[in-house]
Order: structure tokens, then C-alpha cells, then sequence
């Protein structure tokens, strides 16, 4: 006998239901459907479970399909790992098919897309360089890039126009390959957001502060701008920018709606291995919080991006 003045709930009394008539969240309607070995590609895709991120991502596809039939802004934005993960082709195919309307990166993806262009490789080994004060001190690289940029402050324009105007003037053996470049030919707005210091190009003695102040606040303001068509129905993307653009991009929204545009009822999506906060905070949640929908996906990037772009794509 226990010496518990306590003793155990009797649980005889206990109400059940019977399990069919109780609302469930998942069914075997949601399953995925396994593919065989000469599945089509629409088939695989119509094969995801309709559960969770796979159930999510169908819908942000199906968003950007929207955006692009009634006119809206389809912005991304791009972290420098978005290019060395060999990502640039994928994102040129939707510029093309009117998926993109507009790209916002920060200076590490200008600079390693400007490589792609210019010479069909990027992305240097750190370890090996910083040793010896070698890293980032590629000549083309710096020497260019500043040049581009010094250039595009009489003419006006921001610092991706400059990038990719630069890229095609050079006639760059893989400018096909380059995200700017190709930009530049379709018309498609590529803005450049840098802090200085945080590049390599900053550390060549061709830079300009006040070239690289000047052009890259020109993106800005032009990032502004594009935002104001996310109203009604844009997609904003955020693909591995932890930082600077999350930033950059809810300053945007304030400024749009401190002149009095509307811009409500969109949807922002967040892309990376980690969730961290201010593309939390900034992309997926503040922005939208008056209307719209907000969406994070976790995982690497060189599948994700992928498989997002077929969803698009394949209806």
C-alpha cells in the first residue's frame, strides 16, 4: 500500500470519440507518390507530399506564377553562396520566362557573378590566401569592378547597371553564365547593396568611396521603387542574405509607405540553412504583417532554389 495520501486518477471515466470523425491535419490524400524510374519531371513534382515546407513551397510557386500573370514584381534577393553554388543559370531561366522581375545582391554576389562572367570560375581559397595577404587581391576583379563604378556616377546609374553594362561592353567570354550581364541585355533592374569595407574590391587601390556611396545608393533608391509593385499580389524572395539585405529591404517598405503607396497583401519568403533573425524579422515577418503571407524554407540552397524554379516553371 502506498503511503501517499494521493492516489492515482481513475481514468474509467475517461470520454473518447470514434477516430473517423475526428478532423485530422494529415491523410493519405497529402502522401507523396514515389517515382519510378522514367517519371517525368511534372509527374516528381506532382508527386510531393502536400504536407508542410512541400505543401508551402507549392504555394509560394504557385504565388509567383500570380505575380508574374497580373503584372507584379517579382524581386530577388541574392546572397553571394546563391552564385558559387552554381545557381546563376536557374535564375537566368526565370528572368527570361518573366518569373524575375528585378534582383537585389549584396556586393558578394556582384563580385562573384562579375567572375563568372568575366572568366567562368570564382570563389577563392581563404585559407590558403590570407596567410600571405594575397586574398581578394585578384587584379581583374578589383581593377574592373572600381572602374565600372567610377563610370556609372556621371551616367546616373547604380552599381549592378554598371556591373553588368561593363560585362557586356568587355564582351566577357561567359557572359551567358552571368546574372548581371544577362540582366543588363533583358532591361531587368539589378540593384547592389554594399557596405563599404565588407568586399574585396574595397580593398583595391582603384576604389572609390564616393563612387561606390554614390551608385550604390542609387540601387537603393531604385530598390524603392521596384518595391512599390509588390503591392497586390509581388513576391519577395530573400536567397541567402542574412544580413544586409533583410535590412536593406525592410527599410524599402518604410520608405514605399512613408510616401503614401500602398503596399499590403504581398508575400516575402526566406531562404537558408538557418533561420536567423533578421531575415525573420524583417523579410518574412514585419513587411507582411498587415496583409500578406510570409514563408521560410530551410536547407541548402543548390536544392531548394532548384526546386522551387520547377515548381514555377512546370504548370
Amino acid at each position: 500500500m502506498s503511503r501517499y495520501s494521493k492516489q492515482p486518477l481513475d481514468l474509467s471515466a475517461i470520454s473518447t470519440y470514434p477516430l473517423e470523425s475526428r478532423p485530422s491535419k494529415v491523410t493519405t490524400n497529402d502522401f507523396a507518390k514515389p517515382s519510378g524510374a522514367e517519371v517525368s519531371l511534372k509527374a516528381f513534382l506532382n508527386g510531393l507530399p502536400d504536407i508542410l515546407a512541400a505543401r508551402e513551397m507549392k504555394e509560394l510557386a504557385a504565388l509567383i506564377r500570380d505575380a508574374r500573370q497580373k503584372s507584379r514584381a517579382v524581386i530577388t534577393g541574392i546572397g553571394g553562396h546563391v552564385i558559387k553554388t552554381g545557381l546563376g543559370p536557374v535564375l537566368i531561366d526565370l528572368m527570361r520566362r518573366g518569373f524575375i522581375t528585378a534582383i537585389a545582391m549584396n556586393g558578394s554576389a556582384m563580385i562573384h557573378d562579375f567572375e563568372i562572367g568575366l572568366v567562368g570560375a570564382t570563389s577563392e581559397d581563404v585559407d590558403a590566401t590570407l596567410g600571405g595577404g594575397q586574398f581578394g587581391m585578384a587584379e581583374e576583379t578589383g581593377r574592373i569592378i572600381n572602374e565600372a563604378t567610377i563610370r556609372g556616377v556621371p551616367d546616373k546609374i547604380g552599381l549592378g547597371e554598371a556591373v553588368g553594362r561593363q560585362l557586356v561592353q568587355l564582351s566577357a567570354q561567359h557572359a551567358q553564365q552571368s546574372v548581371l550581364a544577362t540582366a543588363y541585355e533583358l532591361r531587368i533592374p539589378v540593384t547592389v547593396h554594399v557596405a563599404i569595407g565588407t568586399d574585396i574590391v574595397h580593398i583595391h587601390p582603384s576604389a572609390s568611396g564616393a563612387a561606390i556611396g554614390q551608385t550604390t545608393y542609387q540601387d537603393f533608391l531604385l530598390l524603392c521603387s521596384i518595391v512599390r509593385d509588390l503591392n497586390d499580389g509581388g513576391v519577395y524572395l530573400n536567397l541567402g542574405s542574412a544580413v544586409v539585405l533583410p535590412e536593406v529591404f525592410l527599410k524599402t517598405v518604410t520608405v514605399v509607405r512613408n510616401l503614401g503607396y500602398g503596399l499590403t497583401d504581398f508575400a516575402t519568403a526566406n531562404f537558408d540553412f538557418i533561420q536567423q533573425y533578421r531575415p525573420l524579422t524583417n523579410v518574412v515577418r514585419r513587411p507582411v504583417a498587415g496583409g500578406g503571407r510570409g514563408f521560410a524554407f530551410t536547407g541548402h540552397h543548390e536544392l531548394l532554389i532548384p526546386l522551387l524554379a520547377a515548381l514555377v516553371v512546370a504548370d
